[in-house]
């Protein structure tokens, strides 16, 4: 299974899907699993869950600053 594969489809789920976000946000184990399609050890699930936070968080300013060097470039 390709782990980081799966950390961006779960990534571009949270950011495109409101209810899977919502979900995500709830109970990230359930919701992790049920993109992966395979129940996996809790400390292996913790891992991705951190990295698809960390990897939003990252996204999510990215495009903040983006925003922001937009407004004053016009």
């Amino acid at each position: 299974m390709d782990i980081k594969g799966k950390i961006e489809e779960i990534v571009e789920k949270v950011k495109s899907d409101k209810d899977f976000a919502k979900e995500f946000s709830e109970s990230p184990v359930k919701a992790v699993e049920k993109v992966i399609g395979v129940d996996l050890p809790d400390d292996m699930i913790e891992g991705v869950i951190d990295a698809v936070k960390a990897k939003v968080s990252v996204d999510d300013m990215k495009d903040k600053i983006g925003g922001i060097f937009g407004k004053f470039g016009k």
